[in-house]
């Protein structure tokens, strides 16, 4: 009987947080590049984390939908016994992309699909995730297929429609204006005609088409902006619920189309921080519940990567 064949790897990339809130300094210089950040900032950001328990779930959900891609797609089932092995890695963090990678090619695997957790296409984001995965291939012999930009894909849709349509539910009786939000990214990308911002808005578009918001009832914005000078991608959430509530808007829901799953972005800047604004002007902020490893949106990370692969693999 032949031997089965090596598994074709799936590497999910996500941005990475500390394991525990004395890595804080370690992790923000990661994230700055090198430079050392001010006791302020590492005292500001360690303080949110502390109001979300401490740490932040975001590997555990990114592990958590690795695995039940990695089963669905074996359920799906492979040509010829050919089988599914996913694997995480994380840009400013451990387990590092470099570390998957070193993994994949210890169990064998010769060719996989990469993809960033980030369904919205920029060089500073996506394209970031790439240049570590492009360091970390040196030496290992894998073939990589690379999904960038996923914004439109109807599966991810989907699952995001089923989830807002779970945050509308939170209002009964009441109907909520709605406020779809992005991280962030510096201003200057609009001048390099990246997409980002043109991805965001289109996402917004559409699901706000499928729930017949009027334009009146919606608006998209970022949120969770870099410490820096440089002008940020705004309005930015604080801004807007500020202006929502002063004209008279008494529930808001929150629909984070640019996030996967629970991070600190989710759980302080959104459940937090944006909340407490609008409670302080006697409005009430929900938000539609996170994709995290939710049955539509594994099934949607499915054909994404079954899309992606030459036709006598997929499975």
């Amino acid at each position: 009987m032949a031997a089965a064949p090596n598994p074709i790897g799936v590497l999910l990339m996500a941005y990475g947080s500390p394991d525990d809130l004395a890595d804080m300094p370690a992790y923000l210089m990661d994230v700055r590049e090198g430079r050392p950040p001010s006791p302020e900032l590492i005292e500001e950001i360690t303080e949110r984390y502390r109001k979300i328990g401490g740490r932040s779930p975001l590997l555990e959900r990114t592990r958590e939908q690795a695995q039940r891609l990695e089963k669905e797609l074996n359920r799906r089932g492979g040509p010829s016994g050919q089988t599914f092995k996913a694997y995480v890695g994380m840009r400013h963090w451990q387990p590092r992309i470099a570390a998957a990678v070193k993994q994949m090619a210890a169990d064998g695997v010769s060719r996989a699909v990469a993809m960033v957790m980030a369904p919205h296409n920029s060089e500073m984001s996506v394209g970031k995730y790439y240049q570590a995965l492009d360091r970390a291939q040196n030496g290992h012999a894998i073939q990589f297929v690379r999904i960038l930009g996923w914004h439109d894909h109807p599966g991810f849709l989907d699952a995001l429609a089923e989830k807002m349509t779970e945050g509308l539910a939170k209002f009964e009786r009441e109907t909520p204006y709605v406020v779809f939000t992005a991280h962030s990214l510096p201003a200057f990308i609009l001048e390099r005609g990246d997409p980002y911002d043109a991805q965001l808005n289109q996402t917004a578009v559409v699901l706000a088409e499928r729930f017949d918001l009027p334009e009146r009832r919606w608006r998209f914005c970022y949120q969770s902006a870099g410490a820096s000078a440089i002008p940020w991608l705004g309005p930015q959430i604080e801004e807007v619920v500020v202006e929502l509530a002063e004209a008279g808007e008494r529930n808001l829901l929150i629909v984070p189309v640019g996030f996967v799953c629970d991070h600190v972005e989710v759980l302080y800047d959104i459940d937090i921080g944006a909340r407490q604004i609008a409670a302080k002007r006697g409005a009430r902020l929900e938000r539609s519940p996170s994709l995290n490893a939710s049955s539509a949106f594994v099934a949607a990370l499915a054909d994404l990567v079954a899309d992606h692969l030459p036709k006598g693999l997929r499975p």
